[in-house]
């Protein structure tokens, strides 16, 4: 307990906490109180008050009166906020990641490596803010010229799972920023705690420049909040990471109101191991894939597909390297699994195994949930002889099926049958078997690798999936687009008034 009160101390935490800010702290009257619990443990951390209608009002109020007077400020003077906030972020590293491990529960090397993706996510940003461009076009009409350019779209609603508790809000609050918007987070009640700290660190670089109303939290629950949220006119976009079946919901809320939604939703991921593959690459890429947080990523590996040459001697060894993996506090020096995030996961690994033996999987390894305190459970490995059922759900714990193949294209074909299209890699030497898992008859997911695993994306990439993971994308690449809207421009320098495609509409 002294170290959990170190880690509060060092970011600034109570041990009651508001959930509401736009750079000063709301303190919400009927709201109700959620605790954070370490699902170590499985004691209580600390609490915060939850956001209610009227500070939900409020926040939301603020962040779209800010917006007017941030989206004026030059783009590369905003980045000079984020490539603040990033410094800050360097600042508390060691603390905030051990927060992150502490609430949620993967290994501190991963709660490290998220407060770094945010760090990178600044960075990113930064160089961003000066290359917001638009193309010119050649126009048909003589003395015109043609162009795009991309204005902010307003307040951003940010909606985040507990799996990533801060580094999916700085995918998108880095690039909404840098773009012009203000925003609205709205965490998971799983891990308030590092929300509450964020913003801390938001707001000292906000009141250093005597901004207000940029980077906002709202921490409740989706009746009062996210149903808000999703349905309020003001929030032009909202950007959702969750369920596939709360994803259609936002989906269809935003719709309803011509608002836009980027949706990270589920994830089915599979590996493909050919024959000629580097054996130990494969084995040490699957169990980090498999095992990593403690199966609790949306790029988690669900599904192997081991070619029919090499699939017992795989099996071999991977059931040898589940039997080393250590198991505990995530905190602790070399540990590589931590727990759960709570009783709920642990029920739904449960029911989960219990239809892989109705459906005819041969559990080989692990399937218990283990006996101590906490939310631990063991790693999972099952066999079959084809993909049942449950194979095609995704279940948020460490339960691996394995499935054997003997040609590449009916692999691929089984692979993309399910209804999620996130992540995917293949294992090989061949440039061929390479180069088709990569082609139009190849992975049907937004994410497809080559020798190398389905978890760990770099920030610089387009981030999401096709099929019901949603479609949306984040972080790297041309995604800040999303963030933005198109204008396109015409500018006639002339005398004359020529209408494009030759059309003639002479007044006498």
């Amino acid at each position: 307990m002294s170290d959990t009160k170190a880690i509060l101390d060092d970011l600034g935490l109570r041990s009651t906490n508001s959930g509401a800010c736009t750079g000063a702290w709301i303190t919400p009257t009927g709201g109700g109180e959620v605790v954070s619990v370490n699902p170590t443990t499985g004691e209580p951390i600390a609490s915060v008050i939850e956001a209610d209608a009227e500070a939900y009002e409020q926040v939301v109020a603020t962040a779209a009166e800010s917006f007017f007077e941030w989206r004026m400020m030059p783009a590369p003077a905003r980045g000079e906020i984020v490539r603040e906030l990033g410094n800050e972020l360097r600042k508390v590293k060691e603390p905030l990641g051990r927060l992150v491990t502490l609430e949620m529960g993967k290994i501190l090397s991963e709660g490290l490596g998220e407060v770094q993706e945010m760090i990178d996510m600044c960075d990113f940003a930064v160089g961003l803010s000066r290359q917001l461009y638009g193309p010119t076009m050649m126009s048909e009409r003589p003395r015109h010229r043609m162009y795009e350019q991309w204005h902010p779209l307003g307040v951003v609603g940010i909606i985040s799972a507990f799996n990533f508790p801060v580094a999916v809000w700085s995918w998108n609050a880095a690039l909404a920023a840098v773009c012009g918007d203000t925003m609205v987070w709205k965490p998971s009640s799983s891990t308030p705690l590092t929300a509450v700290a964020v913003q801390n660190i938001c707001n000292t670089v906000m009141e250093r420049h005597g901004l207000h109303g940029i980077f906002n939290l709202t921490i409740g629950p989706g009746s009062v909040v996210g149903e808000r949220m999703i349905n309020d006119p003001r929030v032009p976009l909202v950007s959702f990471t969750g369920s596939t079946g709360m994803g259609r919901h936002v989906s269809e809320a935003c719709a309803k109101r011509f608002g836009r939604s980027i949706l990270e939703l589920g994830g089915n991921n599979a590996i493909l191991v050919e024959p000629d593959a580097n054996l130990d690459l494969a084995l040490r890429a699957i169990l980090f894939a498999a095992v990593g947080t403690a199966g609790q990523r949306c790029t988690s590996l669900r599904r192997l597909f081991l070619h029919s040459s090499i699939a017992d001697e795989m099996v071999a060894r991977l059931v040898k390297a589940y039997g080393s993996i250590t198991i505990g506090d995530p905190l602790s020096s070399g540990i590589l699994m931590g727990p759960l995030v709570n009783e709920g996961a642990i029920r739904d690994y449960e029911k989960a195994l219990v239809k892989v033996r109705e459906q005819g999987g041969e559990i080989i390894c692990g399937g218990k949930r283990i006996d101590r305190p906490g939310f631990f459970v063991e790693p999972t490995i099952v066999r079959l002889s084809e993909q049942i059922p449950i194979a095609c759900d995704e279940t948020f714990a460490p339960i691996l099926y394995v499935l054997t193949y003997d040609d590449l294209g009916e692999a691929i074909r089984v692979h993309n049958s399910v209804q999620q299209g996130l992540s995917s890699a293949v294992f090989t030497s061949s440039m061929y078997s390479a180069e088709r898992f990569l082609s139009h008859e190849g992975s049907d997911c937004g994410i497809a690798n080559v020798n190398i695993g389905t978890s760990g994306a770099e920030i610089g990439g387009a981030f999401g999936g096709e099929k019901e993971t949603g479609g949306g994308r984040e972080a790297g690449s041309d995604a800040w687009k999303t963030y933005m809207r198109r204008q396109t421009c015409t500018i006639n320098w002339s005398t004359a008034l020529p209408l494009a495609q030759g059309v003639s509409f002479d007044v006498e």
